[in-house]
């Protein structure tokens, strides 16, 4: 009888006719069941999955919908309407009643959920058939509408990832690159970053393979009977060199018009709102994106996507997530949005608000442009070191003027924050070296993140003012120039002084290309003395430390290139435990002992950080005990360490 439902179901809303009046013509539910058994999740109640294919029209005339490169190309249908479709998943309440009236989009990460393993602390999300794909409940408690669409054309097929089949550009040809850097030394390459395009001839002369010492290092070419191409994967003679980055570029046809991914997650959400037959119906709707789907947003909000092809607002809210000043490569001819876009994705405008380029004499900013100045969002954006030191993502620039040498005061619709002493992703913890010289940064800014949900949702729907923002200022000293940082001198420690930011990326729709390769101003949090960052906020660890927590770490000498930076890595470097040990090392920083007393008036002095921080409403009050177990968990690994090196 259930499978009988089920199938009924499934019926009925694939048999569904277009839409009239929504870009969304056809959704195709092939699932539908309740999750956790059905047990409720506080005010939300139960919850059930639906799980599908959504179908768009678009109108490529629209003025809403010309902003995407090539749409012009693409095939049309008899209406004269351009079509797509994408990988759709909707997780809600199973009684409408019983939800906030929130849709909250997950921008998918290369296919891949976030805000479930993020927000709620769980598990990574496969199908969501185990409790601990839902781990607290946090978002379902709070009645959200928890929605993932596909947007990137390029993400493999494969049960679990969301993925969006877009036309092609017919009649288009031309070259499309990437760049690797080999961990190890390997016969060939599997290049992830151009799996969405098939060479026209793999074995054409005008392929190209080069090689450079670092992303700002002048590029050699390989000769081309050296190397053989097979689809995306390429073999050389003597094998790849672990450190050295490699770019491969080859000619393609009819190129995927991969810009349409943005309309994609601009319908699906203008569906929920203005739909009344929609699967299922949400007052407002706010979006998350995660480091690539942070850049993602930043870019869907720069081309003026937040307006539908009816003049109506999208989104009522979005968190770009470390994303730094960069934004995503995705609405171009040959564009590679799976990359992790190290140096190659921030152009000009940096920020929000309109200021004047020196270089190219342009004056705009990223929303106060004739494409984004209506309808805008409530915006957060939040950042680790990483993003201020590494990667050519620059977040300083969201909030300096374009050449770096003044603060900007934010719109009144933004709020900026540093998690302090954070690295792009928080490491595992007890920390373990990986990749890079030092071990890897645990310091768990999502606590932040989940307390910065909830006063996102108040600022929206009870119109209750955020907390301020948080992040370094050049005007207080708390944001300084890579050579002006006054990190203590540690033994077997280095760090990036003399680090480069790289140039501007190209951005065909400001004059001289945006100023295409000038070079981008690096401006980085300033340290106290033990090395941690200043400005921000400073969760527990930073504020009563027992470490250094530093947004880079250099690439270890097994992988090669160990005088440039890991991407996405921080550092972890514990005070030593005692003042023996520390002037034995030649360590500055103080030792454990020199600082606290006991464990007992550490964790008190934890304990007191974090209620200011709830106060404050940068952590939620029933997270503060999750911080002090953690504090009590370090102080012991520590104190273990001590009674080794004792014994």
């Amino acid at each position: 009888m259930a499978r009988r439902r089920l199938i009924a179901t499934v019926a009925v809303f694939t048999l569904l006719p277009a839409l009239a009046g929504a870009e969304v013509a056809r959704v195709e539910i092939t699932t539908r069941r309740d999750v956790a058994g059905g047990r409720p999740f506080g005010a939300g109640g139960a919850y059930e999955l639906i799980v599908g294919r959504v179908l768009f029209v678009v109108d490529p005339a629209n003025p809403r919908n010309r902003v995407v490169t090539d749409i012009e190309k693409a095939p049309r249908n008899a209406a004269g309407l351009v079509e797509l479709s994408a990988d759709l998943s909707i997780l809600k309440p199973k009684e409408t009643g019983r939800g906030n009236g929130v849709a909250l989009i997950d921008v998918v990460n290369r296919g891949r959920r976030t805000i479930l393993a993020s927000f709620n602390r769980a598990a990574p999300s496969a199908d969501l058939s185990t409790d601990a794909e839902l781990g607290d409940g946090l978002l379902l408690a709070q009645g959200y509408t928890l929605v993932w669409v596909g947007w990137e054309f390029d993400v493999p097929r494969r049960d679990g990832l969301f993925r969006i089949d877009v036309p092609s550009a017919t009649g288009t040809a031309g070259v499309v690159r990437a760049y690797f850097t080999p961990d190890a030394r390997r016969p060939d390459a599997t290049v992830g970053d151009l799996s969405g395009y098939k060479p026209g001839n793999p074995a054409a002369a005008d392929n190209a393979l080069t090689v450079r010492d670092g992303m700002q290092g002048a590029p050699a070419t390989i000769a081309r009977e050296k190397w053989q191409l097979a689809g995306n994967v390429v073999t050389l003679e003597g094998g790849f060199e672990p450190g050295r980055t490699y770019d491969l570029a080859y000619t393609v046809s009819n190129p995927p018009v991969s810009g349409l991914g943005f309309v994609a997650v601009r319908d699906t959400a203008s569906w929920l709102k203005y739909v009344p037959d929609a699967v299922t119906s949400a007052r407002y709707a706010y979006a998350f994106g995660s480091s690539q789907s942070g850049r993602f947003l930043r870019d869907y909000l720069y081309h003026g996507f937040n307006t539908d092809e009816r003049n109506r607002q999208v989104f009522d809210a979005v968190m770009a997530h470390i994303a730094g000043a960069a934004r995503t490569d995705l609405n171009k001819r040959f564009a590679t949005p799976t990359g992790l876009a190290q140096f190659t994705a921030t152009s000009f405008p940096f920020t929000d608000g309109k200021y004047r380029d020196q270089v190219t004499g342009a004056e705009e900013g990223a929303l106060d442009n004739p494409r984004a100045r209506d309808h805008q969002p409530k915006i957060f954006y939040t950042n680790t070191g990483v993003e201020y030191w590494g990667g050519g993502r620059v977040a300083a620039l969201i909030h300096t003027t374009p050449d770096g040498s003044k603060d900007v005061t934010l719109p009144d619709n933004e709020r900026a924050y540093l998690l302090t002493g954070s690295q792009h992703g928080p490491a595992r913890f007890p920390p373990a070296v990986t990749n890079g010289q030092q071990k890897d940064n645990p310091n768990d800014y999502w606590l932040t993140m989940r307390a910065l949900l909830v006063a996102m949702d108040k600022w929206v729907r009870d119109r209750v003012a955020p907390p301020a923002s948080r992040y370094p200022r050049l005007q207080d000293g708390t944001l300084v120039r890579a050579a002006d940082v006054a990190f203590p001198s540690m033994p077997a420690v280095r760090w990036p002084r003399s680090a480069s930011a790289g140039g501007r990326a190209a951005n065909r729709l400001i004059a001289q290309d945006g100023g295409s390769g000038t070079p981008l101003p690096l401006l980085v949090p300033q340290v106290d003395q033990d090395g941690n960052e200043r400005a921000g906020i400073r969760l527990p660890d930073i504020a009563v430390p027992l470490a250094t927590y530093t947004g880079w770490n250099f690439r270890k000498p097994g992988i090669g290139a160990p005088d440039q930076l890991f991407p996405l890595l921080g550092s972890y470097v514990p005070f030593a435990s005692t003042k023996a040990d520390s002037d034995q090392t030649h360590d500055p920083r103080a030792a454990i002992d020199e600082r606290y007393q006991s464990r007992q008036q550490y964790l008190g002095l934890v304990q007191e950080a974090g209620a200011a921080l709830v106060k404050d409403r940068y952590l939620l009050a029933d997270d503060l005990a999750a911080i002090v177990k953690r504090a009590g968990e370090h102080w012991d690994l520590l104190a273990t360490r001590r009674s080794t090196a004792t014994r």
